[in-house]
């Protein structure tokens, strides 16, 4: 009989990539695995997986109350489960996790996404910080099976509880990324063409993120599209300020997206921002996801001067710092990577674009000409940003490609004339 594992977290598990690679991880070393979150009112569907899950409906979604419920809720239904292993995620699922293992005499395991503690929303809330502080103590030097998301914070628990916590980076599955050019996936995502595009995606879009200075800062952009694709405490706010300062036309905003769609919005940028300031030890220490799904998407990245993160990116030279969260460093930052990158525009008769819908003329572009008749091979029409053709005439087939590469150059001079 499999052993049966039940995986405890407070997130709705729409985004959650972590929970889900570890219970997808434990279902193919044969255990049988129970995920159990919660539903919110605007919680998506889940698509189907290969083990069971578990969400709350509740009756609060935020605050004391949501805690005080959940955690309830999460005891019965583990004291009535036959259950031979607990997987604990984060504190404020770790009490009635702990208190079962102790009645049913069972294993429990403790997973610390981040250094809950310290994280900014409870920062200026002493008694609630206190009161996840005194759990925090009470359990955590008791445990036995831990591990945590990367070694800096691995090291502050062995500092304050010498206990030793292993490390799990938050590394997503391996998404199979779009074969489609960049200029299909903008197509069918709706996206300008003509735009430098920068995304910003995360499910804890919180204070203290950089989100707010990175609106602010395109105010000193021009042809640049903010993409703000997930939900946190401050997309409100940050929603009243783009109204507010009539960013509309470059800032958008997108609710959570399945992996597999915001992989997608991720493909069509041009880079990724993930700006967390040194506010607390929590950010200080972070190594978010979104890190990970920007290189899946091949797309560099532009980030906060934070030791983990700066680590990876530089390590692999995968992007840039900035050195302070001044809206202008950003816009900055963001106009640099703008020139040093170009479009890459491939030519094809085959293509619906002509060469008078090429909105990117004006910008740093790379032409790539396909051999005549053949045209433009599958693997380099994939890499192509836009594809455009020359409008010809029923009577010619093809042309010569130092022809095609002449008109194309002609028609951006052209476009650049009259800029």
């Amino acid at each position: 009989m499999k052993k049966r594992v039940f995986i405890s977290v407070t997130s709705d598990l729409v985004t959650d990539q972590r929970v889900r690679r570890a219970a997808t991880a434990l279902n193919e070393a044969g255990y049988e695995v129970v995920v159990v979150g919660r539903q919110l009112k605007k919680s998506s569907t889940l698509f189907e997986k290969e083990y069971q899950i578990v969400r709350f409906k509740l009756w609060f979604e935020r605050g004391f109350l949501f805690y005080m419920t959940y955690n309830l809720r999460l005891f019965f239904f583990l004291l009535f489960k036959k259950a031979d292993i607990l997987l604990s995620n984060d504190l404020d699922t770790l009490l009635p996790n702990y208190i079962i293992s102790k009645i049913k005499a069972i294993p429990l395991v403790y997973d610390s996404h981040e250094y809950f503690t310290e994280v900014p929303e409870i920062k200026h809330r002493p008694f609630v910080k206190s009161t996840w502080q005194a759990i925090e103590q009470l359990i955590v030097p008791k445990l036995k099976y831990a591990y945590t998301v990367n070694n800096s914070i691995a090291k502050l628990y062995f500092e304050k509880y010498h206990i030793h916590f292993d490390v799990i980076r938050n590394v997503p599955f391996k998404i199979p990324v779009s074969t489609v050019s960049k200029e299909e996936l903008r197509k069918e995502l709706q996206l300008p063409m003509d735009r430098f595009i920068v995304i910003l995606q995360g499910a804890g879009i919180n204070i203290d993120r950089g989100a707010e200075e990175a609106v602010q800062s395109m105010k000193q952009l021009h042809d640049v599209l903010l993409l703000i694709v997930g939900d946190g405490d401050v997309v409100s706010a940050l929603k009243q300020t783009v109204k507010d300062e009539k960013l509309q036309e470059k800032v958008h905003f997108y609710p959570k997206q399945a992996i597999q769609t915001l992989m997608r919005y991720t493909q069509a940028a041009d880079i990724g921002i993930t700006l967390d300031k040194d506010t607390n030890l929590n950010y200080k220490f972070s190594l978010p996801n979104k890190i990970f799904d920007y290189i899946q998407a091949g797309i560099p990245i532009l980030a906060s001067n934070l030791p983990e993160i700066k680590n990876v990116i530089e390590t692999y030279q995968i992007g840039e710092i900035v050195l302070d969260h001044n809206p202008t460093t950003i816009a900055k930052a963001i106009e640099d990577a703008k020139k040093m990158g170009c479009f890459v525009v491939g030519l094809d008769g085959e293509s619906d674009v002509t060469l008078s819908g090429m909105k990117v003329a004006t910008e740093p572009i790379m032409i790539v000409v396909g051999s005549e008749g053949k045209g433009l091979s599958r693997l380099v029409r994939e890499k192509c940003d836009l594809v455009v053709s020359i409008p010809m005439n029923a009577s010619t087939e093809s042309l010569n490609a130092s022809v095609a590469t002449s008109i194309a150059l002609f028609w951006v001079d052209e476009a650049r004339r009259k800029k």
